[in-house]
């Protein structure tokens, strides 16, 4: 078995109040000792908020549509740094290509923001540009993509905290969930949906480490 490839990268991905950030962080610590033989992973922080910051937006910009895009944008370009310099920091020397990462939302979030409150149409650039047809795209296909779900199960989740975009209902926080996944679908993007029924910290962990562990299988990464 060829042991030189990187493990599979983690994203951890979906709509906003379903528990990704408590995720990625107890996700964290398991790979932290978890493979001695290679690096833990790089962790790539959600870099909505710095970008909202930074550029002085706030979360009803997203319901705006000519401030959505420009937002979506500069989050997916953000997203695109903020890869690079995790695999980089992560590769090892003798590696067959970049190291690994897990990261707390992806490319993907901000085009499927841009979908819902800007339109299709006009989200079409944002799908077409390098950085998702040429980088970000294909790095989440051969990566573990796990899809926390918004359902009435959590509907106690939902808290806002100043920063973020809250749903007006739990149709739309529900509705939102249900394109982000057929979003992923139509760009050939493989994922797995954690259920919002499987609530315990150490479950969740549980569930994307054997998602984990089953493409590590696929491919030959660590042996």
């Amino acid at each position: 078995m060829d042991t030189s490839k990187p493990p599979p990268s983690i994203y951890i991905v979906g709509a906003q109040c379903t528990g990704k950030t408590t995720l990625v962080n107890n996700l964290r610590a398991y790979f932290a000792s978890a493979i001695p033989s290679a690096l833990p992973p790089a962790i790539v922080t959600e870099v909505a908020r710095t970008v909202l910051q930074t550029h002085h937006f706030t979360a009803r910009d997203v319901r705006i549509p000519a401030r959505s895009l420009e937002l979506q944008r500069l989050i997916l370009q953000a997203q695109a740094i903020a890869e690079r310099a995790a695999a980089a920091a992560t590769q090892t020397k003798g590696e067959a290509g970049p190291g690994w990462f897990i990261s707390d939302r992806s490319g993907a979030d901000p085009i499927a923001y841009a979908i819902r409150y800007v339109g299709s149409d006009a989200t079409q650039d944002l799908i077409n540009c390098s950085e998702w047809s040429s980088e970000l795209r294909d790095r989440m296909r051969a990566s573990v993509v796990v899809v926390c779900e918004a359902s009435g199960v959590a509907a106690g989740w939902l808290t806002d905290d100043g920063v973020r975009l809250m749903p007006r209902d739990l149709g739309e926080w529900v509705g939102f969930h249900e394109m982000f996944c057929e979003f992923l679908k139509g760009q050939g993007i493989g994922y797995h949906v954690l259920k919002a029924e499987i609530g315990g910290h150490q479950d969740r962990v549980k569930f994307v480490v054997q998602r984990w562990r089953e493409k590590l299988g696929e491919g030959n990464h660590l042996g």
